[in-house]
């Protein structure tokens, strides 16, 4: 490889673009160590990896197949970098391949091959797959129109939960009661994707998450797991993440640990991807929810939790590293094929802006509203908690209401 084709993670919006800066920086300089040289496109003029000498060359251009196709027949890269873009640039390439512009100039996608990112995105084939393997996925059936959801409704049964196909944040996603709020959301999601997924409600079921590594020989970790505080039913972008799990017993944590690392095998993951479970709390029944097939918010987050490069190394397992050849890079001596293990407690919290947005609501659901976060690290949950809401900066001293002024 002499020229690589970074895709970021394109204009500013909630969910994306700056969620997505310090994977994409950390991908850049990882490659351009290798003496490769990088080309990144990204309209986003406020991001760290837009900055002079983090690639080698940069195109302000929107995230559009069209425009990639004319930076690629003018550039002419022989590799193509779409999982440190978020779902933007995981969408922009599969169009591109769709309409045959990467078979056309011979452009190889690093890392996760592009036929499992379209496995993982695409609902009829993911739960295929997944049934395959005897992973228990929510009932749910695809639709393409209301009529059809109408249908599937009547057969799951309400509440139900509507997710859209190829989207971030939970992008038009939300739980219906009946069918009036399900044609209303419907309505909404099929504006965004010709794909819905009709799917029984598992709201006040715990949500966690892995991160996992893996390489082209089949070498997989998990980096770390994570527990949202708030139940299903709330965006992980809207809710309190906790790093690592505090209420899984080890039978739990193992369980669902040994799923990621099978399913990532599965979909033939080379670099990062992230892993979401329903679990839940009355026994060890649990959901597969959803694959990221790409670095994600919570890549990021895990990667500073633990101090494990997870943007580097899987940029470096791109390129055609094992986890075995590389070196940890914070201790420089062990290897990065191994589990950081974590003798502290890490906390995420959301931050909101809504006074900036006079229309929106100020209730949290299943799509993201934040627009920022925080991150606390203590002995102990307790102090990351408290940590974290005095770190908010709203005139918190904790866990407790502030003095009311008189």
């Amino acid at each position: 490889m002499k020229k690589i084709l970074v895709i970021g993670s394109g204009a500013l919006k909630i969910g994306e673009a700056g969620e997505f800066d310090y994977s994409g920086t950390q991908a850049l300089k990882a490659i351009k160590e290798e003496g490769i040289e990088t080309i990144l496109v990204n309209p986003n003029i406020a991001t760290v990896q837009t900055s002079e000498g983090i690639a080698d060359k940069i195109y302000f251009l929107p995230i559009y197949p069209k425009f990639i196709k004319k930076v690629i027949e003018k550039e002419k890269p022989s590799g193509l970098l779409l999982s440190f873009g978020g779902q933007t640039a995981l969408n922009c390439g599969v169009k591109l391949f769709e309409k045959g512009v990467l078979k056309k100039h011979v452009l190889k996608v690093l890392g996760t091959p592009i036929e499992s990112i379209i496995a993982s995105e695409d609902r009829d084939i993911f739960r295929d797959k997944l049934n395959t393997m005897n992973i228990k996925t929510a009932r749910g059936i695809v639709v393409h129109s209301l009529e059809e959801a109408f249908s599937a409704s009547e057969e799951i049964g309400f509440p139900i939960i509507i997710r859209t196909s190829y989207a971030l944040g939970g992008l038009s996603s939300g739980f219906a009661h009946d069918k009036k709020e399900l044609a209303t959301l419907i309505d909404i999601a099929l504006s965004h994707s010709s794909q819905i997924l009709i799917e029984e409600s598992l709201k006040g079921w715990k949500e966690i998450e892995y991160e996992v590594m893996c390489d082209r020989y089949g070498n997989c970790i998990t980096v770390c797991n994570l527990e949202n505080f708030d139940p299903i039913g709330i965006h992980t972008g809207d809710s309190i993440v906790v790093a690592p799990s505090q209420t899984l017993p080890n039978s739990e944590y193992q369980k669902l640990r040994t799923f990621s690392l099978s399913i990532a095998r599965a979909f033939g993951i080379i670099g990062e991807c992230n892993v979401q479970f329903a679990l839940s709390p009355n026994s060890e029944d649990y959901r597969l929810i959803e694959i990221n097939a790409r670095l994600s918010r919570s890549s990021a987050l895990a990667s500073k939790a633990t101090g494990y490069p997870i943007a580097f190394i899987a940029a470096k397992l791109a390129l055609g590293y094992g986890l075995h050849e590389l070196k940890n890079y914070v201790t420089q001596t062990t290897s990065a094929f191994f589990e950081p293990s974590l003798d502290y407690v890490v906390c995420k919290f959301p931050r909101w802006d809504l006074k900036k947005f006079s229309r929106s609501s100020t209730q949290i659901d299943s799509s993201m509203k934040s627009v920022g976060e925080v991150m606390s690290i203590g002995g102990s949950f307790e102090e990351a908690f408290q940590k974290g809401l005095r770190m908010l900066d709203i005139g918190l001293e904790g866990f407790i209401n502030p003095k009311k002024k008189r």
